[in-house]
């Protein structure tokens, strides 16, 4: 699984943690940018650390095709004209705002959103229904 955003510094990197949280046995997420920032952002960590989950080692990457050639689904977690054009086998889009110029409660239920995702797409992948709601 490859959560993908522009500067992997925020929604890529929580989807990442939470997939990797709440992953259907055999599923393991990395998360990568177009143009990856420096650091994960600052409030991205705090509203992790608020659901027990610690990224604050983690370190924006940049996709690259082998990302892209070893992800079985990539999701697009950004919105606008800058999201990135991934190539796997199934591909979503989410749509999510960029929290990070938000105040931390906006940011908060940016974060909740992205939860809500993962977890969809996680029951997805159980019940084996991936075909349905990807496009191919």
């Amino acid at each position: 699984m490859l959560f993908v955003c522009v500067e992997n510094s925020f929604r890529s990197q929580i989807a990442e943690a939470y997939f990797n949280a709440y992953a259907p046995e055999g599923w393991k997420a990395v998360s990568a940018g177009l143009t990856p920032a420096e650091n994960v952002h600052p409030n991205a960590v705090k509203l992790m650390l608020e659901e027990g989950i610690d990224i604050s080692r983690k370190r924006p990457q940049l996709m690259t095709r082998e990302l892209q050639e070893n992800a079985y689904m990539a999701v697009i977690v950004c919105s606008g004209s800058l999201c990135p054009v991934v190539y796997t086998k199934y591909v979503e889009e989410w749509d999510i705002p960029d929290p990070a110029g938000m105040p931390l409660e906006e940011a908060r239920k940016v974060r909740n959103l992205i939860k809500d995702r993962v977890l969809n797409l996680v029951e997805r992948l159980r019940e084996g229904d991936i075909q349905t709601v990807c496009r191919v």
